[in-house]
C-alpha cells in the first residue's frame, strides 16, 4: 500500500490538515455564536477563549497560515480540555467522553510537527 499511496502522501496530509482545521473551527462556531447545536459562551471566559482558539486556529490550520505554532497552541488547549473536563470522570477516554479531545490533541500535535505543507497560504 505504501508504494501505491506513498507518492501522494503530501496531498493526503494537506487534506488531513484542511479537514481537521475546518472540523476544529466548527467547535469555535458553537461556542462563539451558539450555532451548529452549540451554546454561545461569554467571550471573556475560558470557554470563550477556547472558542476563539478553535474558530480562528482551525481556519488558520485549514488555510495553512502559521500552522505549526497555531496547531501547537490548539493541541495544548485540547490537553487542558481533557484534563479539566474529562479525566475527573474516569481514567479511560472511552468511558469519560474524552476520546475526541485526546484524538484532536495528538492530531494537532502531529500537524504542529509537520507544518503547512502543500495547498497552504503559508
Amino acid at each position: 500500500m505504501q508504494s501505491l499511496l506513498g507518492k501522494y502522501s503530501a496531498y493526503f496530509y494537506a487534506l488531513l490538515r484542511i479537514v481537521a482545521g475546518l472540523l476544529f473551527a466548527q467547535h469555535g462556531v458553537q461556542k462563539l455564536f451558539g450555532l451548529l447545536g452549540g451554546t454561545q459562551q461569554p467571550l471573556l471566559s475560558q470557554f470563550g477563549l477556547a472558542g476563539v482558539i478553535e474558530l480562528f486556529g482551525g481556519l488558520a490550520i485549514a488555510l495553512g497560515l502559521f500552522t505549526s505554532p497555531v496547531a501547537f497552541v490548539a493541541s495544548g488547549q485540547m490537553a487542558v480540555a481533557y484534563f479539566q473536563a474529562h479525566l475527573p470522570r474516569g481514567f479511560w477516554p472511552i468511558q469519560n467522553g474524552g476520546e475526541l479531545a485526546v484524538l484532536n490533541c495528538f492530531l494537532l500535535l502531529y500537524i504542529a510537527s509537520r507544518g503547512s505543507g502543500k495547498w497552504s497560504l503559508r
